[in-house]
């Protein structure tokens, strides 16, 4: 951790390393999630090598993210160079067990395993993108609360890349307190955590991308540290670094978004109406809504798809007054009550025009979705 992974290296060094293949394999395919498909900027499909004191770094970076790690080696040279990063993760996967040797010729990269053998065209080592520094102040937070929380309201976020500050979760941490809350316009998650000890001063709205990517890397890690720049956040975890910009703009004010009384509140059990959830949602097509209808103690949920069929199912359920229904996309409210780990459930409803909410008893998480307008 104390190394400068960031620091100049030896550009058009002629590299020289062998390491143990399974290793590499592993390292490889956590850093080529961070290599880029889209650029028209060649560099930026490679996966850095560098050689330094008995281990090969890897690097690769889309411009947003970037992922770097280390495999041990014995290194002969030392020295940098940027491959190819799909053609060498996939030939790196194929190689027999064992020891896999690299080494730089010319503008190529040699790979021996065995008796096997090939040589890669590589790019330029100089046009890689300078990574953000990693020698800065981190803090050490504890990692299942961290994870936890991401996973509860990441799958709010939004994927149109048409409103970048949708696409991202805001973090806001505040002594020992944690709140996470993202939203797509159409469903909001927020979740508040009380952490062990306090974390940084830090309000950012970070990419979704990036927090799933730190929950991949930390699967299985006590902690992570967390460091913060002006423009970026840095993440450590089980010997990764993930680097992530921080996404600029004004995030909704979600307090606000959360109505502060409702009509009708009903405890329901979570297990079994999740189950009557996804059978629903599968005839649930076509944009078609997944409808809720409350009558005196029984909730009815039913949906009906053109050319497709249609599906009603009947529980009991806590509730006393006019009949009402009320329609929502089936796949966020699945997602709702797949994000509450209790027995029961709190459905909180105003009117089938105004957003639902689910929460639970001790629970500091809310879920709210908007209604889909029903016909007829």
């Amino acid at each position: 951790m104390e190394t400068d992974i960031s620091a100049e290296v030896g550009v058009g060094s002629e590299l020289r390393v062998s390491c143990d293949r399974e290793v590499f394999v592993s390292r490889l395919a956590v850093v080529s999630r961070a290599v880029s498909t889209r650029s028209t900027v060649q560099v930026l499909a490679g996966i850095r090598l560098v050689a330094g004191v008995g281990e090969l770094e890897l690097a690769a970076t889309d411009m947003e993210l970037s992922l770097r790690t280390t495999v041990p080696a014995t290194v002969a040279s030392e020295g940098s160079v940027v491959v190819p990063g799909k053609l060498l993760s996939d030939l790196a996967r194929l190689l027999p067990p064992g020891e896999v040797a690299l080494e730089v010729q010319e503008a190529s990269l040699n790979v021996t395993s065995g008796s096997y053998a090939s040589r890669l065209h590589t790019y330029a080592a100089e046009d890689f993108p300078r990574l953000p520094p990693s020698d800065l102040s981190l803090t050490t937070l504890a990692a299942a609360p961290l994870l936890e929380t991401i996973d509860r309201v990441s799958r709010s976020a939004s994927r149109d890349e048409s409103r970048p500050v949708l696409t991202g979760i805001l973090v806001r941490f505040e002594g020992s307190a944690l709140t996470m809350a993202a939203t797509d316009s159409y469903r909001l998650s927020m979740k508040e955590t009380a952490l062990p000890q306090p974390g940084p001063d830090l309000e950012a709205i970070i990419p979704a991308r990036a927090l799933a990517e730190l929950q991949r890397i930390a699967v299985g890690a006590e902690t992570v540290d967390l460091g913060v720049l002006e423009n970026h956040v840095v993440f450590h975890a089980d010997g990764v670094w993930l680097t992530t910009r921080r996404i600029d703009g004004q995030f909704p004010n979600v307090k606000q978004l959360i109505p502060d009384a409702f009509e009708i509140q009903l405890k329901l059990p979570r297990s079994e109406l999740l189950e009557v959830v996804r059978r629903a949602a599968v005839m649930a097509q076509r944009n078609a809504p997944l409808r809720l209808r409350f009558a005196e103690g029984e909730l009815t949920v039913s949906a009906q798809s053109q050319d497709v069929g249609e599906t009603r199912e009947t529980i009991p359920a806590p509730y006393a007054g006019e009949p009402i229904e009320i329609g929502f996309n089936a796949d966020f409210l699945r997602e709702g009550l797949e994000s509450v780990p209790t027995d029961d459930i709190e459905l909180k409803l105003i009117n089938p025009l105004r957003p639902g909410l689910l929460t639970a008893e001790g629970e500091a998480f809310w879920y709210l979705i908007m209604p889909i307008r029903l016909a007829g």
